[in-house]
């Protein structure tokens, strides 16, 4: 479980969260929702540690996790999948994959045959510059990386921005996966009302840095929350 109390971001002088309280449970996927410009992204920011929160805590099977950088926050358990995917463009699909291994201790230093199985694609690209790939063969190779630091919460921004719909579909059925074996706390940001929808467990309506309302999705009525999160 991941959990946070009354956590809050600025940057510069501008408060950009307000006391957030969140808990996200392992075997579930919480999404997070709202309009552009509510704090979704930087929640996220402030969990994987690319941006630091100003106050309130954060614990992850009730340990406390202190202010740290993102490498140190993946060895602690949790990978993020960035906005805009950042691969590195002039490695190879290979040695995209091979730089999760830097949070991992040397006797785990190789790539899962489970990453082929979700994403075979990728394993006939290997030798493939990352930036030759498609927006969608990206983002295969961003979740395939960031699983192979073996997370115990995923954190997902935007996953079908700009992708097609077959590979929007495929990665609906590897989330599913993952929530179905249980030991993985999901965390997804996304504007894709009907994606989010057929997936979530949990769901968190933002507003304004806060949250102003959440629950089970079973416990809303699809249409109100479709209307709560558009624009």
């Amino acid at each position: 479980m991941l959990e946070t109390s009354g956590l809050t971001l600025h940057y510069g002088g501008s408060q950009i969260l307000h006391g957030i309280d969140f808990v996200a449970k392992p075997g579930e996927i919480t999404c997070i929702m709202g309009p552009n410009g509510v704090g979704k992204t930087s929640f996220l920011k402030a969990l994987a540690g690319t941006h630091p929160r100003s106050g309130g805590s954060v614990t992850m099977n009730g340990a406390a996790l202190p202010l740290c950088r993102p490498q140190d926050m993946a060895r602690r358990g949790l990978s993020s999948v960035p906005q805009g995917r950042m691969i590195f463009p002039l490695l190879t699909v290979r040695e995209n994959l091979e730089t999760a291994f830097a949070v991992l201790p040397k006797a785990e230093h190789q790539i899962p045959d489970e990453v082929f199985t979700l994403f075979p694609i990728l394993k006939d690209f290997l030798s493939r510059r990352g930036g030759d790939l498609s927006g969608g063969q990206q983002q295969q190779l961003a979740i395939a990386r960031a699983l192979i630091m073996r997370p115990k919460v995923l954190l997902l921004d935007e996953p079908t921005e700009g992708i097609q719909p077959s590979v929007i579909q495929q990665i609906g059925h590897v989330l599913e996966y993952l929530k179905a074996k249980g030991d993985m706390a999901i965390i997804l940001v996304e504007q894709y009302f009907e994606f989010a929808y057929g997936l979530a467990d949990q769901v968190y309506v933002f507003r304004r840095g806060a949250v102003s309302f959440s629950g089970k999705v079973s416990s809303f009525d699809k249409a109100v929350l479709r209307a709560a999160v558009s624009v």
